[in-house]
């Protein structure tokens, strides 16, 4: 049964016309296409690649420590012993499912100029979930704003892409971004690491650079799909206006002109060189992903960049 039969049979259960609207057959059916192409990828790789390793109770040899009272003697080398007189206890590598965890902004700012940031932020989630579950790995997705306000429980499967479209169909926008409280309160929830997806607009007061250190500094690899919109940096508007901001609410007078557009224009290009910069120079895998851009060419962007499948 094919992602498609999925979905209508849910859809005759009473799935949200909203949801529906979001991941459309035609949605579904490049989903399945681009769950092939990884399939392709990570066919060509090994499937200890693929995994994360901690030291445990596995096959490969990784290292010694000293023996302590109530180890397993099956576990000390003898050889180690005769030669040095030293008891140590031989410890291995094991191998552990991949935890990837999608992390989507739904501050008020992603839904500025019709809500086009958030559709292509939860149509990437649902994509590269879908990818990951087909290649068996556990996938999380939580909502952020200026703290954690949703959270899917770890599933996996590729049968369980229907909860990653309910719980992202029903994810709403609204409230500040404060992406460095939010992600402090990700890493205190969330004690497996894993490689952690970071969908948003980045346009947080505070600096988004406090966000991505949260996860960097905890262990976490972050990946950020910085979702963008050149709209964000236009007007239709001349002369002496009102602007609003969408997250707080305040307000200023400001007079528009076209030197004042030109002024909006490039500092908005500068922001997005300042997060690439950053991202580049921690050795953050990054992504800029325009609304206007299909979003199954963004994934295969992503494949090409490497960093998510393993």
């Amino acid at each position: 049964m094919g992602i498609l039969d999925l979905f209508r049979r849910s859809a005759g259960h009473g799935i949200a016309a909203a949801t529906e609207d979001l991941f459309d057959d035609d949605f579904q059916r490049r989903l399945e296409m681009l769950a092939i192409v990884s399939r392709r990828v990570f066919a060509g790789r090994m499937r200890a690649e693929h995994r994360s390793k901690k030291k445990g109770s596995g096959i490969e040899f990784a290292d010694h420590r000293d023996y302590a009272p109530g180890d397993d003697f099956r576990y000390v080398d003898w050889n180690v012993y005769q030669r040095f007189g030293r008891l140590l206890v031989r410890l291995y590598e094991e191998e552990e499912d991949l935890s990837i965890y999608f992390i989507v902004d739904c501050s008020a700012s992603m839904r500025f100029a019709g809500g086009r940031k958030f559709d292509q932020a939860r149509r990437l989630c649902a994509a590269l979930a879908y990818v990951g579950l087909t290649n068996l790995d556990r996938v999380t997705i939580v909502g952020v704003r200026d703290g954690v306000v949703a959270r899917m429980p770890t599933t996996r499967g590729r049968g369980r892409i229907l909860t990653v479209f309910d719980f992202l169909g029903h994810l709403e926008t609204e409230g500040l971004t404060d992406l460095g409280s939010a992600l402090k309160t990700f890493v205190a929830q969330h004690k497996r690491r894993g490689l952690a997806v970071l969908i948003s607009d980045l346009y947080d007061p505070a600096g988004f650079e406090g966000g991505i250190n949260m996860l960097r500094f905890n262990r976490f690899e972050p990946y950020v799909l910085h979702v963008i919109d050149p709209r964000d940096a236009s007007s239709e508007m001349r002369g002496d206006v009102r602007v609003v901001d969408c997250e707080t609410g305040d307000d200023r007078e400001v007079t528009v002109d076209d030197v004042l557009l030109g002024r909006m224009h490039l500092a908005y290009e500068e922001y997005g060189r300042t997060v690439e910069r950053f991202c580049t120079s921690h050795q953050v895998p990054y992504l800029p992903a325009g609304v206007d851009v299909p979003f199954d060419e963004l994934v295969l962007q992503v494949f090409r960049r490497g960093g998510f499948l393993r």
